[in-house]
């Protein structure tokens, strides 16, 4: 089993989530996504893989989503991924997906991610 995170080292639900994947002893891959933002492909693919729209990938509270001038349509799949593509401080985190399932879950709580753990 192995599993991708795609994790924010400065936020505690990511850091507690990483620290869950460790500690079960599950092979991992770490993207740190503000990093190696992934593009719009990717991230229609992750919202596919949670099984929810693209504009559940929002993180609403964040203050580049209350302040944008720029956000489309919550209901325009395409323009809402290049979006988050150009501010992915927007995007839910931390996303684990299963890499031999491709099922995925927001690690919020944490303890969400225990699905994919032995």
């Amino acid at each position: 089993m192995a599993v991708t995170i795609y994790h924010n080292p400065r936020c505690s639900k990511s850091r507690k989530t990483l620290e869950l994947i460790i500690a079960a002893g599950t092979a991992h891959t770490v993207v740190l996504y503000l990093e190696n933002t992934p593009d719009a492909v990717a991230i229609t693919d992750l919202a596919k893989k949670l099984g929810m729209p693209l504009a559940d990938l929002l993180r609403r509270g964040e203050s580049v989503f209350k302040d944008a001038t720029d956000l489309p349509d919550l209901d325009d799949d395409a323009g809402l991924a290049n979006w988050l593509e150009a501010h992915p401080v927007a995007l839910q985190r931390p996303i684990v997906v299963d890499d031999e399932s491709g099922a995925a879950v927001i690690g919020r709580p944490p303890e969400n991610v225990l699905q994919f753990l032995p």
